[in-house]
């Protein structure tokens, strides 16, 4: 699905209204039942309702829903934020549809005006939704910062009101909202994480605006969703034997910080790869053979006298240390390898360190830096949209596929296209996680499958693994070794997901 700026989204809005053909105010009608619709199983006592409206499009839809809540016996109050102009046509409409309705109607001028906001409430927030393009000043921050002291259950509808749809909110006053309503599509700002705290449980609402519209535009920014996945993901043929899935080399480990290149291993050999060595120390080399017994081991030491191109790719960075002999297998592997490969953890710090390396980095390659190694690389952003911007930068830069770990996990490409991952939960913030990641891509990447779709597999059945794990287990009791016993669900859904689509 592709992610949609405000602007993107009000003109989806003006295609359905031309090619429906309807009336805006029916297409509001329409979002203001959805709306409606979603609190009536909400609300299940009937608690009494605030709805707080703006004077655009937003507070209409807050009109709409205050009329249809009233015909299924909620007790309404209406508050309009009034500054001496009339609103938009459709709020004219819906205001004066209200008027024959035993519904409160209050107009804010000063916060003399503000009311009381009892625990017990229900608060409906439809004062600028994605109408806002400015910093809520004067009564307005008024009332959202009256609104947020309350304890009251808060819903917002599209947007909580002082929160941007596609850009940072950085120092804006903004509703904190335990739900979010919204129509259509996730919108980007969503998938910050500073706006946690705003938006609360999002709920998209179908309204019925026209799929066609989507056909006509572009945008750089998608969710990776079911549909993508499915034309990535490659079932394997009757006919096939390990030669056909290729050879990965995992290059991981020191004294003391083996149990990544544990976990990096057996998620590579779960992703589906058909021989996988494991490079670690000489005298740790026996921890592998007995915890992966489905792998190679070759000793660190070794790596001089050891042809790198006979490996379809090379993961390096789990544990491999950041002193001396960490940054000499990374520079080996920089100067003699030039397929694709994949870069994490270690490997990330020696580069931070030394940027120099950064043009050897072999072109196609993934980096998956946490946010920490993010900054060292490429420096300290003050917003997660900057780091998103900065990500694309520097994967046209380099020529490389930077996958920025996390929530909503993104992967900025080479030709400036951003994919946010749809899987994943909390329960997977826990030590190796990003090792079985790593060992997964790699998998997927010496397969045969490109660097862009490896890493958006990659990402989907990680997170989906953990999603399988965190349902039976709990997100608190959830390690990386979890994550790596679900892989085979993980596959088996997106199999099964495919024919289903098919």
């Amino acid at each position: 699905m592709k992610i949609l700026s405000s602007d993107q989204i009000r003109k989806w809005d003006e295609y359905t209204i031309a090619n429906e053909p309807i009336a805006s105010i029916d297409l509001m009608e329409r979002a203001a039942k959805a709306c409606t619709d979603w609190m009536v199983n909400f609300n299940v006592y009937s608690a009494p309702v605030k709805i707080f409206c703006g004077k655009g499009n937003n507070g209409g839809d807050g009109l709409a829903i205050a009329r249809l809540l009233v015909e299924n016996d909620f007790k309404v109050d209406v508050y309009i934020l009034e500054f001496g102009t009339l609103g938009t046509d459709d709020f004219q409409a819906n205001l004066k549809k209200l008027h024959g309705y035993p519904v409160e109607i209050h107009f804010l001028q000063h916060m003399d005006f503000f009311p009381i906001i009892g625990n017990n409430e229900l608060v409906i927030d439809a004062l600028f939704g994605t109408g806002i393009n400015r910093i809520i000043e004067g009564l307005s921050a008024q009332l959202v910062k009256h609104i947020n002291q309350s304890k009251a259950q808060v819903i917002s509808i599209d947007l909580p009101s002082g929160l941007y749809a596609d850009k940072s909110t950085s120092g804006n006053v903004i509703i904190n909202a335990l739900h979010t309503l919204t129509f259509q599509i996730i919108k980007l700002s969503f998938l910050f994480p500073e706006h946690e705290s705003y938006i609360g449980k999002i709920s998209i609402l179908d309204i019925g605006l026209l799929p066609d519209y989507l056909e006509t535009i572009t945008s750089p920014l998608r969710l990776l969703d079911d549909q993508l996945i499915n034309e990535i993901y490659r079932p394997r043929k009757k006919f096939s034997h390990k030669g056909t899935f290729g050879h990965a080399l995992i290059i991981a480990g020191e004294k003391g910080k083996m149990g990544a290149a544990v976990l990096c291993t057996k998620a590579c050999l779960r992703a589906g790869v058909g021989l996988v060595s494991s490079m670690v120390p000489a005298d740790q080399s026996f921890i592998l053979q007995t915890t992966v017994p489905e792998s190679m081991t070759i000793s660190q030491e070794e790596i001089d006298f050891i042809d790198l191109s006979k490996y379809d790719t090379i993961a390096i960075g789990p544990g491999i240390g950041i002193e001396k002999e960490g940054a000499r297998l990374l520079q080996e592997v920089l100067m003699h390898y030039n397929v694709p490969a994949v870069l994490d953890a270690d490997a990330l710090n020696i580069l931070s360190a030394n940027q120099e390396l950064y043009k050897e980095i072999p072109p196609g390659s993934i980096l998956t830096p946490h946010p920490k190694e993010f900054e060292r690389l490429f420096g300290k952003c003050n917003s997660h949209i900057k780091k998103i911007q900065v990500a694309r930068q520097q994967a046209k830069k380099l020529f490389v596929y930077i996958l920025l770990k996390g929530h909503n996990s993104v992967l900025a490409c080479p030709d400036g296209k951003v994919y946010f991952n749809t899987t994943g939960n909390p329960g997977m913030a826990t030590g190796g996680s990003g090792d079985v990641l790593t060992g997964v891509i790699t998998g997927l990447l010496a397969q045969g499958y490109t660097s862009k779709d490896a890493a958006l597999l990659g990402l989907f059945v990680h997170g989906l693994a953990g999603d399988l794990a965190a349902k039976n287990l709990s997100e608190e009791a959830l390690i990386a070794r979890d994550i790596i016993n679900y892989l085979g669900k993980s596959f088996l859904h997106i199999r099964n997901m495919g024919t289903e689509i098919r």
